[in-house]
Order: structure tokens, then C-alpha cells, then sequence
């Protein structure tokens, strides 16, 4: 009896494995048990100084992609990198604030077509609760779609899609927005993940974006904390060391300690360390290395999940 009961266990363990479906790292080729990582580079395109130290870190650091900021005034640089370094990964930041002081940009999308977004001066609101207490959910979707083509249009080969500051991604009738420009342009997104989700009271909104075919990490890095700018690689070090596995993404703001930046932002310093610990550090290097942690980009999960919609796998 206890022979045939431990036979119908394994064989129900059997069936349940069998049936499960494979994790997005066995579809991109890898195990479940392996560790993926995603660094990203938030803010490329916002100034001169954040194009150069994203490029240095994509060639010499362990950054794997990068998110273009199309409004801001060195878009172009940028774009023009991409264009001509079709190996690297450009997703695209979509904006709809403009955060610093004096520092600025505005839409790319008519400005008739977008007036909730355009504060007295003539920007994009410098916070996200000003674009939810002024503008639309239409709106911003609306001036998303105009910097997708604009990229698109530039020669930009988009892997992906995030939202700058969140505006896209802390309210569900945004979300709804943010699916909308997924499916359109086939694209995967940046997403929180599930256990965020459910301490913000939204368990359901994973789900959602996969019935549509829309791919995404099953972890996100996104509330790391620092005292100040020597704190960042002893933070960042803790917190690779304890790396899920599966996919998970984390993102970074490269910048070199130049007049501009600092001119910018009062976060030049930060932004510099990041840059540091992300391209030119051998023990961030190292740790990854003996750790197991194999560095990918969204390029891969786009061509799959291209690849799955076009074959039925999406609506």
C-alpha cells in the first residue's frame, strides 16, 4: 500500500511538472534555477553627459541596455548611436514630466492634442501627481505614441518600453494606456513585480499584460536607498549578492561628474557613482561572475515574444 501511495505521488508530481509551463528564462534557453540579470540605463537622451557615460557603460561596463528619454534636447545623439550600433539594446523611457529646475523639455506630440500635459512654462509637469491632477490618461498616451514613432522614425530599433518616473505604471487607468502601447508596437515593458503588485492592492495586472502576450521580468529592482554617493556600490553589492532566480531587472542612471551634469541635477554624484560601480568597478564585476549571474538583454525577450504573438500566443 505505502508503495502504490508513494507511485501515485510521484507520478501526480510528474504530471504537475509536465504540465507547468516554462519559465521565461527556459524560453529564452535557460534553466528556472539560472540567475538572469537586466542593468539597464535609465535617462539616456536627457543631456550630453548622460549619452557618453551610457555608451561607455554598455561597451566597457556590464550594462546591458539602455532607455532613451525622446523629448530632451540630446535625443539625437543618442539616436544616432542606436542607429548605427544595431547590436544594443535602446528601449525607450516614455516621458510625460520634466523634473528639473531649469533644466526642461515638452512633448513631441502637437501640443493641442496634449494641453493637460504642458505646465505655465510651456514643460511637462515635474511631478507625476501633476500629470494625474491635470492631464489625461488619452493624453499621455497619446504623447507616448508620438515618441515611439519619433524613435522609431529616427532609426531606433526599440527593444522595449518603461515609464520615466512612473507615470505610466502607478494607476490602473495608466496601465490600461501602458498595455495599449505594448500590444500596438509588440513590445515588452518594464513591469513590477507580482509581490509589488499585490502590496499596492493590484494583484491582477501581471496577468493581464500575459494574456495579451506581453512579456516581462519576473523581478524588478526599483527601491534601492543610498546616504550618499559612497554608499552605492556597498548597497549594490548587498543587493546583487541576493538575486532571484529567473529574470530580474535593475536600473541605473549613468552620468560622469561634469559641469553639465551638475548643472542638471543635484544627483550628479550619484549618478557618477552608479556609472563607476556599473563600468569600471572589478569587484561588482567579480561578484557576478562567481555568483552565476548571466547578463542579458530585452532584445531576446522581444524577438520572443514577437515570435509567440505572431504565432497565436498573444491577442
Amino acid at each position: 500500500m505505502l508503495k502504490l501511495l508513494a507511485a501515485a505521488v510521484v507520478g501526480t508530481l510528474s504530471l504537475t511538472l509536465a504540465s507547468a509551463e516554462p519559465t521565461l528564462a527556459e524560453r529564452l534557453g535557460y534553466r528556472a534555477t539560472d540567475k538572469l540579470l537586466i542593468v539597464n540605463g535609465d535617462d539616456s537622451g536627457m543631456c550630453h553627459t548622460a549619452n557618453f557615460a551610457t555608451i561607455e557603460a554598455l561597451e566597457q561596463g556590464v550594462m546591458t541596455g539602455s532607455t532613451i528619454m525622446v523629448p530632451c534636447p540630446w535625443f539625437l545623439e543618442i539616436a544616432n548611436y542606436a542607429k548605427a550600433h544595431p547590436e544594443k539594446d535602446f528601449g525607450l523611457h516614455l516621458c510625460q514630466t520634466s523634473e528639473w529646475q531649469t533644466y526642461r523639455w515638452g512633448p513631441v506630440a502637437p501640443r493641442a492634442e496634449v494641453p493637460g500635459l504642458i505646465d505655465p512654462d510651456g514643460y511637462f509637469w515635474h511631478e507625476t501627481p501633476q500629470v494625474y491632477a491635470k492631464a489625461t490618461p488619452e493624453e499621455a498616451y497619446r504623447e507616448a505614441r508620438a515618441q515611439i514613432q519619433k524613435a522609431l522614425a529616427a532609426g531606433v530599433d526599440v527593444t522595449h518600453l518603461d515609464s520615466h518616473m512612473g507615470v505610466l505604471q502607478y494607476r490602473p487607468d495608466y496601465l490600461e494606456k501602458y498595455l495599449q502601447l505594448a500590444v500596438e508596437f509588440d513590445l515588452p515593458v518594464r513591469m513590477a513585480s507580482q509581490e509589488t503588485f499585490e502590496q499596492n492592492g493590484q494583484p491582477g495586472w501581471r496577468a493581464k499584460f500575459a494574456a495579451k502576450g506581453i512579456l516581462f521580468t519576473d523581478d524588478f529592482v526599483f527601491d534601492v536607498k543610498y546616504k550618499d554617493a559612497a554608499d552605492v556600490k556597498p548597497v549594490w553589492l548587498k543587493r546583487l549578492a541576493n538575486l532571484k532566480p529567473g529574470i530580474t531587472e535593475l536600473f541605473i542612471h549613468a552620468g560622469k561628474p561634469t559641469d553639465e551634469l551638475k548643472a542638471v541635477t543635484g544627483s550628479w554624484a550619484i549618478r557618477s557613482a552608479e556609472f563607476e560601480a556599473f563600468t569600471h568597478d572589478a569587484e561588482l564585476r567579480a561578484q557576478l561572475e562567481r555568483d552565476g549571474v548571466k547578463l542579458i538583454g530585452y532584445r531576446a525577450i522581444r524577438d520572443l515574444q514577437r515570435k509567440l504573438r505572431a504565432a497565436g500566443g498573444g491577442k
